[in-house]
């Protein structure tokens, strides 16, 4: 089975700005290190990686298309030239009001990952709003909480903060954090595998010997 990284934009792979639009390149601030240790995750890790974020009225006057795609197909050619590919983006255009099934913390856009094909459970979703780790509850995953102060768009979770403490599995504000979390999750899973043959190995050897 696939374990999936779902991966937010606005303040986690890139900085969010007051008005929380990045509508031009001079809004534009790569996330410290995210370029540098996602790339080090991709290189090095089994997981698919997803982006998926809320851009508020996308589309509308408020926020036109041709404002949002320079910037960010810049940002996902970047990142890929770091090696770093997205197999899916899912871009989500409601407003908090409009209650859309596809808008985050829903899973309206995720559907597909709700198979035997992906191991949900040993998946993440990494994110800087307690939405993002309200998403990880509703995909039955973990979170991985970026702390870095901003408490934008805060009040669309629909449980508490300490109701969702518990699906989050590291909080940090920094990239180096979420890698060295990951690798270590990586080895103890190869151990425990390693592990496991070893007694499967003297199992089967004792078997041949009684045989």
């Amino acid at each position: 089975m696939k374990k999936v990284l779902f991966i937010d934009r606005d303040g986690t792979m890139i900085r969010e700005p007051a008005d929380e639009q990045i509508d031009s390149f001079d809004k534009l601030e790569f996330y410290p290190k995210a370029l540098f240790y996602l790339s080090k995750i991709a290189r090095e890790m089994d997981f698919e990686l997803v982006m998926i974020t809320n851009q508020d009225g996308l589309g509308t006057e408020a926020f036109p298309e041709e404002h949002f795609w320079p910037v960010h197909n810049f940002i996902i050619e970047t990142f890929k030239n770091e090696g770093v590919e997205f197999k899916q983006q899912f871009i989500d255009r409601s407003f908090p009001e409009d209650n859309s099934p596809d808008r985050k913390p829903r899973t309206g856009l995720l559907q597909e990952y709700f198979t035997a094909a992906y191991d949900l459970k040993n998946s993440f979703v990494i994110g800087d709003r307690m939405t993002d780790m309200e998403l990880a509850k509703n995909l039955d995953s973990k979170g991985i909480f970026i702390n870095n102060q901003n408490d934008l768009g805060q009040g669309e979770t629909s449980v508490s903060d300490k109701e969702l403490s518990q699906y989050i599995a590291l909080e940090t504000d920094n990239w180096q954090g979420i890698y060295e979390f990951l690798k270590l999750k990586e080895r103890s899973v190869e151990m425990r595998r390693m592990r496991q043959a070893t007694k499967n190995k003297a199992r089967a050897d004792a078997a041949q010997e009684n045989a």
